[in-house]
């Protein structure tokens, strides 16, 4: 099975040379890694290209770089990861043998950083993924491309598209929720503050759920832009 890893990304020209390094093991391998511009401001794009298989600058906005990665892809299945996060160790063959039983699924995560409360985000992460069947992606959510087809893609809305493709993909089946763990980078909830955070994303998913649209929730996630 060969796999497209699709990386969305945006101002990330500083580290994007150490996120992608991991990718290239895989590359080796024959999988391809697509990373998605966002339209940075700085040469994140000129810094990705010897590290990947194609970059490629689209609109602004995860939901739509995800979507622009996913039609350049020829992989059987896709991965969508986010750029300052790494897959787990003989993540092609966990994927592979997951997808033999379902159409889609996630990893659990693990949030690297200095806040004590990063190993709890992750667990209660994971567990609520676990019960309700949606993935985030921050769990780097894989799925089969015929699937992916199937469901139309990601949503073009500019924040929560994880759940809503996680509500397309259930119609379809239940993921496969894998132990295995991706270590990702708890900057955002330490920029911010851990429990700050944590009752902003509970607001904006309860929001979400009661119907609020994605567009007035984005504003609330990134004041000002």
């Amino acid at each position: 099975m060969r796999l497209s890893i699709v990386v969305p990304v945006l101002n990330e020209a500083q580290d994007i040379a150490a996120f992608l390094a991991p990718l290239q093991a895989l590359r080796e391998l024959g999988h391809e890694v697509i990373v998605v511009d966002g339209d940075s401001s700085d040469s994140t794009a000129d810094a990705a290209r010897p590290l990947a298989d194609h970059v490629v600058t689209s609109p602004r906005g995860r939901a739509i770089q995800m979507n622009c990665g996913a039609r350049i892809g020829s992989g059987d299945a896709l991965i969508f990861l986010h750029a300052d996060t790494q897959l787990p160790d003989h993540a092609p063959a966990l994927i592979e043998e997951a997808l033999t039983q379902h159409a889609w699924g996630r990893f659990d995560v693990k949030i690297a950083g200095r806040s004590g409360w990063l190993p709890v985000i992750a667990a209660m992460m994971n567990l609520r993924s676990r019960l309700t069947g949606i993935a985030t992606g921050d769990q780097a959510i894989f799925v089969s491309r015929a699937a992916f087809d199937a469901v139309g893609g990601y949503p073009d809305q500019p924040l929560m598209e994880d759940i809503e493709l996680s509500k397309r993909l259930k119609r379809i089946g239940p993921p496969a929720c894998l132990r295995a763990r991706v270590a990702t980078s708890g900057r955002r909830w330490e920029r911010h503050g851990a429990w700050r955070t944590i009752l902003l994303m509970w607001r904006l998913r309860l929001d979400y759920w009661r119907g609020v649209p994605a567009e007035q929730l984005a504003a609330r996630y990134h004041p000002g832009t």
